[in-house]
């Protein structure tokens, strides 16, 4: 048939796809197994009295994931903070691109509330934690709230500064063509900030699940998250769970971290040079 690939161009193309694919894939697969050989160095060079401070990583499974009750604690914990994270994720992206779009559009607006946001950054998050628990309570909604502080500022930063990347020819442009404040904000300046804003949500991803488990973890009421359990079982000095869960709650960051790469490269394809490189 005139136009089907012909069995030599199929095989090509899967060869060059598994390369690209190891490409991607292969340096952070070695650096984990290195980083797991280091582990087992370290764990066997310490002192007796002191290995049970860093077990190895297969007593990982023994001493945590073999018991069920502890599984069972781990996945609703896992889905307890995966909630808190997505539902601040939102929250902050929704927050962070419009207080960044109204600063962008009035100098006056951008030198007023810049220099907050600023500050907002700078205090300590662990601060405010215990005055946010008296005046919003111990549940979902003061955990979702340390969450949002904690991931709006590389939002609003990013945006700001990619909706003020335009390229001042182009707005030279549309003032010739006499465009409102609203077609060049829609049809210039957001497309310019694209790749900023990206980068802003990609950051923010993880810092959600940050925040989520910087209000578990001080917040010991309500629905038990990753991080309630970190604090339980650093009480009780279970350090195999311990560890578990602080790799979990890692592999929570990097997933939510990837899909939402992935989404946003799906949503908007390869058309800037800067998303085109890292497909």
């Amino acid at each position: 048939m005139i136009g089907e690939p012909d069995a030599e161009e199929v095989a090509s193309a899967k060869v060059q796809f598994a390369g690209r694919t190891a490409g991607r894939a292969g340096p952070p697969l070695l650096f984990a197994g290195g980083v797991i050989v280091a582990w087992y160095l370290v764990a066997e060079i310490l002192p007796e009295s002191k290995r049970v401070l860093l077990p190895k990583p297969h007593e990982l499974w023994t001493e945590a994931l073999a018991r069920q009750e502890i599984r069972d604690e781990l996945w609703k914990g896992l889905i307890n903070t995966t909630k808190v994270s997505l539902m601040a994720l939102v929250i902050a992206i929704g927050l962070g691109v419009l207080i960044a779009t109204v600063m962008s559009q009035r100098h006056f607006v951008e030198r007023a509330l810049f220099p907050w946001a600023v500050v907002l950054q700078t205090i300590p998050t662990l601060a405010l934690v215990p005055l946010i628990g008296v005046w919003f309570g111990f549940g979902f909604f003061s955990r979702v709230l340390v969450a949002v502080l904690i991931a709006l500022f590389p939002i609003i930063t990013n945006t700001l500064f990619g909706l003020h990347s335009a390229d001042p020819a182009q707005h030279d442009l549309f003032r010739l063509h006499k465009a409102s404040s609203i077609t060049r904000l829609f049809r210039l300046q957001f497309p310019a900030a694209l790749p900023a804003i990206l980068t802003g949500f990609r950051i923010s991803a993880g810092l959600s699940v940050i925040g989520a488990i910087v209000g578990e973890f001080f917040f010991g009421r309500g629905a038990k998250g990753l991080g309630n359990l970190i604090d339980k079982y650093r009480g009780i000095l279970d350090v195999g769970s311990l560890y578990t869960t602080i790799i979990i709650s890692s592999v929570l960051g990097v997933t939510i971290f990837s899909v939402f790469t992935w989404l946003m490269k799906a949503a908007v394809g390869s058309w800037h040079e800067s998303l085109a490189e890292n497909s």
